[in-house]
């Protein structure tokens, strides 16, 4: 989909690694094109470092510290020139995947079934409602609870972008949070009322 006046992830290039988001992928492009060694190397340990604490969950592996050098590696398109601390010639099988299994024919909301019924049911709903504070309320709830979903599934990190991104991707262009003054709960607060749950406009 092509939304004029949008410019989020799905207009532009695709993440090698889209768990660290498009914020680190510019990192390791400025490493690369770093002119010294040392600078280099400097700033591949660094962008390791925020990596870490990006994916938390990788440190349950043993060799989680081979896997991010390896994600690192392939993330620089196998351009950054340093002295890697880990055999990283055998990245690429991480994407390496197995034949797809035949899965049964799903209904065409499967795609937001992270998100779950009730927040498929709001992106109608909020594609239907006139502009207003009713809406801009419901577009807050929405999108909060949005994020903590993509929390609770592990689709990634919490990333403002991403929820942004769906909300005008599933509300077909109609809503379309600016990120510059769009302000996001703390975690665990806004949740949705009932009367939200069920869809109720206020009377």
């Amino acid at each position: 989909m092509n939304i004029k006046g949008l410019d989020y992830n799905t207009q532009r290039e695709a993440l090698i690694m889209s768990e660290y988001g498009r914020e680190v992928q510019k990192m390791v492009e400025y490493a690369v094109s770093l002119p010294t060694k040392e600078e280099r190397q400097c700033a591949a340990e660094t962008i390791i470092n925020l990596m870490e604490s990006k994916n938390p969950q990788v440190r349950d592996n043993d060799d989680y510290q081979q896997t991010l050098w390896d994600h690192l590696f392939l993330m620089s398109r196998q351009q950054l020139d340093i002295d890697w601390p880990y055999d990283v010639s055998g990245a690429e099988n991480i994407h390496s995947k197995p034949q797809p299994m035949k899965l049964q024919k799903r209904d065409e909301h499967s795609y937001q079934r992270h998100y779950g019924q009730l927040i498929t049911e709001l992106f109608e709903k909020l594609k239907q409602m006139p502009e207003g504070e009713e809406r801009d309320e419901l577009v807050r709830l929405t999108a909060n609870q949005m994020k903590r979903d993509l929390a609770t599934w592990g689709h990634g990190s919490m990333d403002d972008e991403k929820v942004a991104d769906d909300l005008a991707r599933y509300t077909d262009g109609v809503i379309q949070i600016d990120l510059s003054t769009f302000h996001f709960d703390p975690t665990g607060t806004g949740q949705l009322s009932s009367d939200n749950k069920r869809g109720k406009r206020k009377k």
